[in-house]
């Protein structure tokens, strides 16, 4: 018998769609070789699934041989065995990916690091960035179809980049350059500012929201207190009817 916790298709859905055309292996097979409930698969053979699947041959993919299939066709209790496991997809070449909203902000980034840290390949910040060394290069060198609008500014708060990764990519830059931990002490001093001007900022934002509140409350207590006047006014206002004072 198969194990439970063995590998399971590349396209699962496809390559169930393929077994319920192409083979006599029963639902209960198919399901568990895919991965899938066997519900699924009854749907498959009805044609009753949400979309229509391509189907997708496990032969030709290496993941079953036509030998298991015949096992299992001839033995309703056989559970398939995956001959070779699909080889997972994983991405380790080529740029970051940067959402569209953040990629005119790029050269921005760029020029920070070219700025505060010179030490750092051009590698280095095509891998955190997410872009081209002939980008680097044109702004290095002041080539860059925009550079008279190129402001640089910290990836980090750009969103370029996160603070651990920009700090790793620059510790590890100053080691092979050889470069002391004193030579980061403008850098960590200018962070220190940054951060010192954010609680500043968020300390004036909330005393104005404290001070915004104070006032709605006062302005809400002398109205209640002009209506009471005027009530009390109201009240002590002669009466046509009674004829008194």
């Amino acid at each position: 018998m198969a194990t439970k916790d063995q590998p399971k298709p590349l396209m699962p859905h496809a390559t169930a769609t393929w077994l319920v055309d192409n083979t006599a292996l029963s639902f209960e097979q198919i399901a568990e070789f895919c991965g899938l409930h066997i519900l699924e698969v009854q749907a498959m053979a009805d044609d009753l699934a949400g979309s229509k699947y391509t189907g997708r041959d496990p032969v030709h993919s290496g993941e079953l041989t036509q030998a298991e299939i015949e096992k299992g066709q001839a033995d309703p209790a056989y559970s398939l065995r995956m001959h070779k496991a699909p080889v997972e997809v994983t991405r380790t070449k080529g740029p970051r990916y940067t959402p569209v909203s953040k990629r005119q902000d790029k050269p921005d980034g760029i020029a920070w690091i070219l700025r505060n840290h010179p030490e750092v390949s051009d590698a280095q910040i095509s891998k955190l960035i997410g872009t081209t060394r002939n980008t680097i290069g044109a702004i290095r060198d002041r080539s860059h179809w925009n550079i008279q609008n190129i402001q640089p500014k910290d990836p980090v708060t750009l969103g370029l980049c996160s603070q651990r990764e920009l700090d790793a990519m620059v510790a590890k830059a100053a080691k092979r350059a050889g470069i002391t931990e004193d030579a980061d002490a403008p850098v960590r001093a200018e962070r220190n500012d940054r951060e010192k001007l954010i609680e500043e900022l968020r300390a004036e934002r909330d005393a104005q929201t404290k001070a915004a509140a104070q006032a709605a409350q006062e302005a809400e207590a002398e109205a209640w207190l002009a209506r009471k006047r005027e009530a009390e006014a109201e009240e002590q206002k002669i009466d046509p009817e009674s004829g008194f004072i």
